[in-house]
């Protein structure tokens, strides 16, 4: 007989960490001897030839997650904060929810100052790309 107990449904902030998750394996299963050599997938980058803020993230998670730092840094500067937001989000994800504690809410985390700071830092950064490049 089947069970008709009900799968327990994800928070926003669960999702995002799981994405991260997926997205660090997906980093770790790929080559960083071939990543330079893929395709453009920026849009920004396709129509204007200039690298956006997020231009070389994946190149970043890829050469970190197989420990080559300086790459990682190369490709983009916020690449390895940015993988490691993602890994402490899948344990905190994980520890309230096996602890059965609400997961945080997104909306007062990306307001605070420090975010919001990361956020503009990664702006400027972006447009320090975009003018060096052009």
């Amino acid at each position: 007989m089947l069970s008709s107990a009900k799968a327990p449904s994800l928070a926003p902030f669960e999702w995002v960490a799981l994405g991260g998750v997926f997205a660090i394996g997906t980093a770790a299963a790929l080559n960083p001897a071939t990543i330079a050599d893929g395709p453009i997938i920026c849009p920004i980058r396709s129509l204007t030839g200039l690298p956006c803020p997020a231009c070389g993230l994946t190149r970043s998670w890829v050469f970190a997650t197989h420990t080559q730092w300086t790459d990682a840094v190369t490709a983009n500067a916020f690449g390895v904060p940015l993988l490691i937001a993602a890994v402490v989000a899948a344990i905190v994800a994980v520890v309230w929810r096996v602890r059965d504690r609400p997961t945080p809410r997104l909306e007062p985390l990306l307001r605070r100052p420090a975010v919001m700071g990361a956020f503009a830092l990664w702006a400027v950064y972006g447009a320090v790309r975009m003018a060096l490049a052009a």
